[in-house]
């Protein structure tokens, strides 16, 4: 099972930006733990990030036909982005939002998703732990 995790803008910045809020690991700290749950469930893992909305489109439309699933975190174009909710639905691949923080909790704006009206489900304010309760959650969806 192959799953693509994307990581939208400022993710790369973990550890830096606001650790009151997303907490003191590392971006490299994420990768380390998507990389233990890849082989811990013998799961494919495909990691992305990119600060652009563009990239995170092509890399969406790119996964068609590729992978399984997957586990998106839009940061910022959480939301804005009508453009990474088609791109979501073109492809029509099973996909989980994920945030660090618990949106619900932060200011109104952040409350709306737009990608996550096309997510089979979401996780928020589990911290990191949130990327490997995704995985699981999805590896499970898709072993139905």
């Amino acid at each position: 099972m192959k799953i693509l995790v994307l990581n939208g803008p400022n993710i790369n910045m973990l550890g830096i930006r606001e650790p009151g809020i997303y907490g003191k690991s590392s971006f490299a700290d994420l990768l380390a733990l998507l990389e233990e749950t890849a082989k811990a469930e013998g799961l494919e893992i495909e990691q992305y990030q990119s600060n652009h909305e563009g990239d995170l489109v092509d890399k969406i439309q790119q996964a068609y036909g590729k992978v399984d699933g997957i586990v998106i975190n839009p940061a910022a174009y959480t939301h804005t982005s009508v453009a990474i909710l088609d791109a979501l639905k073109a492809v029509s691949i099973p996909a989980v939002e994920v945030h660090i923080s618990n949106v619900d909790a932060r200011e109104a704006f952040r409350q709306i998703s737009y990608p996550g009206m096309a997510c089979v489900h979401t996780i928020k304010g589990q911290g990191l732990d949130g990327y490997r309760q995704a995985i699981l959650w999805l590896r499970d969806h898709l072993s139905r």
